[in-house]
């Protein structure tokens, strides 16, 4: 049956004599891809893809790529995948098929900067729902450096956009699997990003959001805050009872190593005399991510220092707030990485730019040091500079009577 489906397919090709444009664009600052349709040709043992064209559209030469098979071509400790368009004499020898797929394939590597939730979705789950989420699930991945880890954590967003076939460790696969269609590499918009314009159903960062949700039987979007929703079912009750008027649930991330609240039992005090009922947690890597997920939609306030965790942002429902602590030198950061983005799946965004005082750099280097008095000269030296100062040194001794206005306009958010 497979093979019915392919050869039709193929044939239909032929007779069609539709012009073709080259298989592999490498025109993207950010990606590289490779969309090959006809017979297509996947053989691990080289790391390599063929492209057999039609008879009547077969050349002297047959151009070669070699694609980092990821979201963002420019970061190293990626091994090539080498795509191929056989020539005519090559197309006659070409290896034979030892399977037949009626689906097309997507091949990926798992191993791009990856280990934090911003990292995992912002280099692998984004760009892989921009690139296969049109199949609605008929599609098989082939993915080089395969992670088990990563595969555990994300299963079921994984096993979701490919919900016909298995994934396929592509290091380690025999023969030679054969497609109608095959894409190589992963498209990407930016960090945490999705551009409309350029995906083929417009799908926005909302729309990934939705689906995430979807995916982990969270509540729908119509639903509302946890707060809203109790406070309206409290509003509602007819039996004359009285009960306990409902407060705002926060969730505090504790960070364990850099940019952790380092006076965290006073912050969660000054939270719960506020008003709000609070879970304090501190996600890790081998955290279910269902588990996350649910406890993010029970909260009506996400809270924490600029960092990965924040991520999470995306089970917050509508109208929820992600209240980012601002580390000193992060405000660009603060807002590039999630402020625009929680706007775009209609989260509120409130931050708090933390004072000099408030940052340990202060006590570690003084109130002259560049790191403290003028982030942004430490910024224009390099990477390496702001990520030790800013990222991997500060940590944050939030002052909690210049943090309370910050609580309040919170409550009056959740309220509106």
């Amino acid at each position: 049956m497979q093979e019915d489906l392919i050869g039709q397919e193929l044939d239909g090709d032929v007779k069609h004599g539709a012009p073709r444009k080259p298989i592999c664009d490498l025109s993207d600052p950010r990606y590289d891809i490779c969309d090959i349709t006809g017979d297509a040709r996947a053989i691990s043992a080289n790391r390599t893809v063929l492209y057999v064209p039609p008879v009547e559209q077969r050349g002297i030469d047959g151009p070669e790529w070699a694609i980092k098979d990821q979201s963002r071509k420019n970061l190293g400790d990626i091994i090539e995948v080498n795509v191929k368009t056989l020539s005519a004499a090559q197309s006659l020898v070409a290896p034979e098929c030892t399977s037949r797929h009626a689906v097309p394939a997507a091949v990926f590597a798992m191993n791009v900067i990856i280990g934090n939730p911003w990292h995992d979705l912002s280099n692998v789950l984004i760009p892989l729902f921009i690139t296969t989420r049109a199949y609605d699930g008929e599609v098989q991945f082939l993915v080089t450096e395969l992670q088990p880890w990563f595969v555990d954590k994300y299963r079921l967003i994984l096993t979701n956009l490919l919900s016909c076939c298995d994934i396929v460790d592509f290091n380690k696969d025999a023969g030679v699997r054969c497609y109608p269609h095959i894409i190589v590499g992963l498209r990407s918009h930016g960090d945490l990003y999705i551009d409309p314009t350029r995906t083929s159903h417009n799908y926005t960062l909302l729309d990934f959001c939705l689906y995430i949700r979807e995916v982990f039987s969270l509540p729908p979007e119509s639903r509302g805050t946890p707060y809203k929703e109790a406070s309206k079912k409290n509003a509602a009750n007819e039996n004359g009872t009285v009960t306990e008027k409902p407060k705002p649930r926060l969730l505090l991330i504790n960070r364990g190593e850099s940019r952790k609240f380092v006076n965290l039992p006073e912050v969660s005090a000054a939270v719960q005399a506020a008003g709000f009922e609070l879970l304090v947690m501190e996600p890790t890597r081998d955290m279910g991510m269902e588990e996350f997920a649910r406890a993010v939609d029970s909260c009506d306030v996400l809270m924490g220092v600029h960092g990965a965790a924040l991520t999470n942002f995306f089970f917050l429902r509508t109208n929820a707030v992600l209240l980012q602590v601002v580390g000193s030198g992060l405000e660009r950061e603060a807002l590039h990485y999630y402020g625009n983005q929680a706007k775009a799946v209609m989260v509120q965004h409130i931050q708090y730019f933390i004072s000099a005082e408030e940052s340990t750099l202060y006590e570690k280097y003084g109130k002259d040091h560049p790191a403290v008095s003028d982030p942004d000269s430490v910024h224009k030296q390099g990477w390496q500079g702001a990520k030790r100062y800013f990222w991997a040194e500060q940590d944050i001794r939030l002052n909690l009577t210049r943090f309370a206005p910050t609580l309040h306009q919170l409550l009056r958010a959740l309220r509106e």
